[in-house]
């Protein structure tokens, strides 16, 4: 196995397979979901072929670099429930932002409000500490987001700075080393 398998007290965090395309493509439907990623959800053929590169881009992380972005399971029913963990996407905002591992998350819309981000996170960032030492990580997120904003503070990330991103205004964060 490329990845580690991370188990929490609810949450099971494992590498990307291809029998997740149809859950992932799924929540890739969701509005609730997709609101602040890329605004309105995609038609159902996108969002399976997206669902389908992201994996394999996911799973190809792993294998390149050691680290990457878990799909997270409740343990309780093995359901796919979202991804979350560190990925170098090299997005084009600028050097301080490319040049540091970022966190990313995303859940499905009826896995919201239950602290699944932050413990999924918390569980990725720790197993990054530990792999890697620690050191600083980023993300953006989407102003209008108020629950990811409240996950980035919940992990210890602090706001630096508002940019433009494919037209839309994002916030920067930071978790300092």
């Amino acid at each position: 196995m490329i990845s580690p398998v991370i188990e929490t007290g609810r949450l099971r965090l494992r590498l990307h397979r291809p029998d997740d395309l149809d859950r992932r493509s799924a929540i890739r439907m969701q509005p609730e979901t997709m609101r602040h990623i890329g605004g309105a959800a995609a038609s159902l053929p996108q969002a399976r072929e997206e669902s389908w590169a992201r994996i394999q881009r996911y799973v190809g992380h792993w294998a390149l670099f050691g680290w990457g972005l878990f799909a997270i399971e409740e343990r309780a029913t093995g359901l796919l429930i979202g991804e979350a963990g560190i990925a170098d996407f090299h997005r084009g905002l600028r050097p301080d932002f490319d040049a540091t591992p970022e966190g990313a998350w995303l859940l499905a819309a009826e896995a919201g409000g239950k602290g699944y981000a932050t413990e999924a996170m918390q569980a990725a960032i720790d197993w990054f500490d530990r792999n890697r030492g620690r050191e600083r990580i980023v993300c953006v997120i989407d102003g209008q987001n108020l629950a990811s904003i409240r996950v980035a503070y919940k992990l210890g990330f602090g706001r630096y700075d508002e940019i433009d991103y494919h037209g839309q205004p994002k916030l920067l964060f930071e978790r300092p080393a």
